[in-house]
């Protein structure tokens, strides 16, 4: 069985700031473009049965920086919905909220089009993934990369541990970082996590 590959995609201005970022399209920063093109090295060696993307074009153009080869665009790899939080820092919305987490309230709607999302409809986007995933894995042909967003990927790893959407909040994911999921003795485990060149 192949190894199931993370892949957060580069900095941008909002990840530096802290602010929310689902469906606002930013761009990589000059630095999320060479963290991008600095995974290669840690990505080239392998062959990968599947290669999946957000649509979004942080996560496009990091795995184009990182030379993946054949990469689909998933939006079920989208970033949560942030709803009415999008652009919005934590530290803002303590103001008003100051018990506020995001792994147990989740978000308050946004506008048409971005309803917001809870954890289990997240995790219940991760499980449509991992059974994409899991297709691919157990085909014997390489490794299973995905590049997305941090929270995304935090209740995807949680899900993938058998654990609940909401314990993705142990699961702390820089940008332009690679992290490895393997198994031990039939079971997921984590081999690497946040690992850069």
């Amino acid at each position: 069985m192949g190894d199931l590959l993370l892949v957060r995609h580069g900095e941008t201005e909002w990840s530096v700031s802290g602010q929310h970022t689902s469906w606002t399209d930013l761009p990589l920063t000059q630095h999320g473009e060479e963290q991008a093109k600095s995974l290669a090295p840690l990505l080239t060696d392998r062959t990968y049965a599947l290669v999946l993307a957000s649509p979004l074009d942080r996560a496009i153009r990091t795995a184009e920086l990182a030379g993946l080869p054949g990469v689909v665009a998933d939006p079920d790899l989208h970033e949560w919905d942030y709803g009415g939080y999008e652009g919005i820092t934590t530290a803002e919305i303590h103001r008003s909220r100051p018990d506020w987490y995001l792994w147990t309230d989740g978000v308050p709607p946004g506008p048409e089009g971005h309803p917001g999302e809870s954890p289990e409809q997240i995790g219940a986007r991760a499980d449509r993934v991992l059974r994409k995933v899991e297709a691919a894995l157990t085909s014997g042909t390489g490794d299973v990369i995905l590049v997305a967003h941090a929270h995304f990927l935090r209740v995807l790893t949680a899900r993938r541990l058998g654990l609940p959407p909401a314990e993705g909040r142990l699961f702390q994911l820089a940008t332009g970082t690679v992290s490895r999921l393997s198994t031990e003795h039939g079971w997921p485990v984590i081999t690497e996590w946040n690992k850069r060149p």
